[in-house]
Order: structure tokens, then sequence, then C-alpha cells
């Protein structure tokens, strides 16, 4: 019996467009349609995936009645340009990470929304991975005490190619959007408030974006956080969350499946598991579809609301802008 309630679209078939469509079908569903920059390449994933309709332009998503929701995943600088047409005719959109290029695209993609009514989401897979809702849980019941200090790192190693999307300016590349977005994600999704001072530092590539950054974070209830990016320095991908009574590290974020939690009296570790990496694309459906449906609100919008703040603001006080802010 398919758990899947609605009829999805979607716009962009590369790594994250497969990942969709096979959640769609382990849900017993599968994709309505695709639409590619590349037609060619969206023929190909629809035979890939038997799917019945491929768009002849990307736009024609935003006239087919028979679409209920979704799912953007071309280049995060084009994000907008799909969005509001997308919302204005609406269809509930869940737009991949980074959602906008920064806070004033993203407060018209929001108002939008509810103008029309439609549900907007980024598909931020910390926002509804088990393991997340598992440690809200625990953290909640209050044996770990008050939260004191959050240290993020994420540092992936690309080939120094300054014609790498991961480097380009014209492609909104840089550590912020790409990397940055997850860390400070799961910064505000266990703080108690948005931070209200912020310190940086960053180090460019050669084109002109963010290769390397250090940013600090300290909200009202004086939680603070670190967090440091490199697109060219290997980091692991691990997240510190220190409390009173004890520390919680969680491995191989944003797709975590397990944290160890180690308590400061005695040194006890325990090992928390929910929920599967591979299953990541079907966490999002799930919730996407039950928000659409008005049964529960997990899209968390407005931490994605304050995630761009920050993103936007650090980049400014850098002094960096994409093309498309100049």
């Amino acid at each position: 019996m398919s758990k899947v309630r609605y009829r999805w679209a979607t716009l962009g078939c590369g790594v994250i467009g497969h990942q969709l469509a096979e959640a769609l079908q382990s849900l017993g569903g599968g994709l309505y349609a695709v639409g590619n920059r590349t037609r060619s390449k969206a023929e190909t994933f629809a035979g890939q995936y038997g799917i019945p309709k491929v768009y002849e332009r990307m736009e024609d998503a935003f006239d087919d009645p028979n679409v209920d929701i979704i799912y953007i995943s071309t280049p995060h600088n084009t994000h907008i340009r799909y969005l509001l047409p997308a919302l204005s005719a609406g269809k509930h959109v869940l737009c991949e990470k980074s959602i906008t290029l920064n806070s004033e695209e993203l407060m018209r993609a929001v108002d939008c929304a509810r103008a029309h009514n439609v549900v907007l989401a980024e598909a931020m897979t910390i926002y509804h991975m088990p393991i997340y809702r598992r440690l809200k849980e625990i953290i909640a019941g209050g044996s770990l005490g008050a939260l004191r200090m959050i240290q993020m790192n994420f540092g992936s190693f690309k080939e120094y190619d300054m014609k790498n999307r991961f480097f380009s300016r014209e492609l909104a590349g840089g550590a912020m959007l790409d990397i940055g977005v997850y860390a400070l994600s799961f910064v505000r999704y266990f703080l108690s408030s948005q931070p209200t001072e912020v310190l940086s530092q960053v180090k460019y590539a050669p084109t002109g974006v963010d290769e390397q950054a250090s940013i600090l974070l300290k909200n009202a209830e004086e939680e603070m956080a670190t967090v440091t990016l490199s697109l060219h320095a290997k980091q692991p991908k691990r997240g510190t969350i220190a409390f009173e009574n004890g520390y919680v590290e969680m491995f191989e974020y944003p797709r975590g499946e397990k944290a160890v939690i180690t308590w400061t009296a005695d040194g006890r570790t325990e090992e928390i598991a929910a929920g599967s990496a591979s299953d990541a694309l079907m966490y999002e459906v799930l919730d996407m579809e039950a928000a659409v449906a008005g049964e529960r609100d997990d899209m968390h919008l407005d931490y994605t609301t304050d995630v761009m703040e920050l993103m936007t603001n650090i980049r400014r006080s850098w002094g960096m802008k994409y093309p498309e802010e100049e």
C-alpha cells in the first residue's frame, strides 16, 4: 500500500533528484513529473524511474494542474527564479538547501507562500532525521541540564578547480551556502533562541568565494556555538553539544544515525540510535506530505529563516556578494 498521497514533480535530476525518486518508490509511489534544463537528461531520468511526465521547460510544472508538490534541486542561485512562480501557482514546494541566496529572497518566497496558502520548506535533512528528534526528547527531559556550548566541524576536500561549482561565484559557490547551512541549521535546531552576537573570519578562494570560515555565536541565554568550515581541508563531520551534566557527540551529520552521550559525573557513555541515513529523503517526503495535509508542521521554516539571516549577515560583514546581489 502506497504511503504517498500527493503527486510530486522534481525540477532538476541530479543526485538529489535520484534520491527523491528512490524515496518515493520506497514508499510505494513514484514521481509524477520531471523537468530539467537539458530535456534529454530529464527523459533518461524519467525512463529510469518510470516517470510519466517530462516537461519541455521546467516552468511548465507550474501550470500543470496534476502537480501538488514541487521539489527544487537546481543550483541554489536559481531557486528564487522557480520558487516564486511555483508558489504563486498554488504549488507546495520543498526546496534544496540553501533555499535562497539571502534573507531578502527568502522573505519574498515566505510572503508568497503565505499569500497563496501553500507549504514552503527547505529540504534540510537535520530537521527530519529521527536521531535529532530523539535527542530533542532527551534534552527536554532535563537529565542533561542546561545547554552551554555547541561545537560544529564540517570540512570537505574539493579539488582546487576554480571552474568547479563549489568555487564559482556565478553558481553561488563557497563554504557558507554549500556546507555552512548544515552546521548552522544544527546549531539553530538545538539553541534555545537565535544568536544575537556573531563574530567570524573568512579565507577566500581565488574566485572570491569563501573557501574557509570560522564563526562564533552567542544568544540571549548565553548559549554559545563555534562553527568551522572548509572546502579544501577535510574535517570530521562532527557536532558536540555540551550541557551541565554531560555532552552529546553526533557523527556524520547531517544524515546522522547515532549519537553518544557522555555523562560528566562518572564518564559513563550511552549510545542513542534512531533512523537510517539511507532513508533521509523518505523522512523529508513523509514530513512534507504531513505538513501539506495539515497534520503536523515539522518543516521548521522558522529555523530556515533564522539560518538564512545568519548566513546573509555574516557574508555582509565580510563584504562578500554574488553577482545577483551586486
